[in-house]
């Protein structure tokens, strides 16, 4: 039986350039998709994953992150007065019990898989996942549970994949495929970022990871690839240049791409969709704006 996962690191030190100004005050991990932020969605799915550690790495200027996390007791307090039940479950969902949760400084924006190394220390000699935030997913069982339980079967490192158009793999990691087993991938190749034309496959990695204790060996020993970055993926591939097992998992469920303002958007109108208490008002308002829109063609 492998050992269990239950620590979990989540790479939040980027800047959110894609949307200024909104991120210059207001991390972009706690934008809201309808009334939750990105970075709670995916502290649910890690909970739901068995996940009992959550290692943040951050950056300057994301201490509204490490606020969100923390109690609010006199908002607790007034909602207690007033009988909104409900809202304070809500809110309560939202503290993190002390030791739980740590927070590591990358001081040198040099790519994921040097945001990874940075918590070594925290994680030992034991297997981790990494999760991160911008890649939202929805589907009927949180993806990262469905690779936990694949990984008690596999062992060795685990990455989520999809398949996108040839035309996108460049913008990924992508997996060179040796078996095919069901929703798992046997790997024998990735590529960070390939020239267009030249990836392996369509089958690209997206951001959740199960990884074993060797992986931080590995981002210690590998030098700077694309972008001049320490890439994650390279440090990956180094596993199956040693002969160890990679697998590529073909998660049940649909991914939005939130680091960028498409992929928020859409991802905002499907959960708001998804929702009882919004889903006929909202409807109705999509309704009349496409027939506002076909109307004036």
């Amino acid at each position: 039986m492998q050992r269990k996962v239950t620590k979990a690191i989540f790479p939040v030190a980027g800047l959110g350039t894609r949307f200024l100004p909104a991120t210059k005050s207001v991390p972009k991990e706690i934008m809201t998709l309808v009334d939750r932020p990105l970075i709670q969605y995916a502290i649910d799915e890690a909970r739901a994953a068995g996940i009992e550690d959550f290692i943040f790495v951050t950056a300057r200027g994301k201490s509204a992150l490490e606020d969100y996390f923390d109690v609010s007791p006199d908002l607790e307090a007034e909602l207690e007065k007033a009988g909104k039940t409900d809202l304070l479950e809500v809110l309560q969902a939202t503290n993190m019990e002390s030791g739980t949760i740590a927070y590591l400084r990358q001081h040198k924006a040099l790519g994921l898989g040097h945001a990874v190394a940075c918590a070594r220390k925290l994680i030992g000699d034991e297997p981790f996942a990494v999760m991160l935030p911008d890649d939202v997913i929805s589907g009927p069982k949180p993806c990262l549970q469905q690779m936990v339980e694949a990984y008690e079967e596999t062992g060795g490192a685990m990455v989520a994949a999809m398949e996108v158009s040839p035309q996108q793999a460049s913008l990924y990691g992508v997996l060179d495929v040796a078996e095919q087993n069901g929703p798992l991938a046997r790997v024998q190749g990735m590529v960070e970022k390939p020239p267009l034309g030249e990836a392996p496959s369509n089958l690209v990695v997206i951001g959740r990871y199960i990884l074993t204790p060797q992986i931080m060996r590995n981002l210690e020993d590998i030098e700077r690839g694309a972008g001049g970055e320490i890439q994650l993926t390279d440090a990956i591939a180094a596993e199956i240049t040693a002969g160890r097992d990679v697998y590529g998992y073909r998660f049940d469920g649909q991914r939005y791409d939130c680091g960028s303002k498409a992929g928020f958007l859409q991802a905002t109108v499907a959960f708001a969709l998804s929702r009882p208490d919004l889903r006929d008002e909202f409807s109705d308002f999509l309704s009349e704006m496409h027939a506002t829109r076909q109307a004036a063609q």
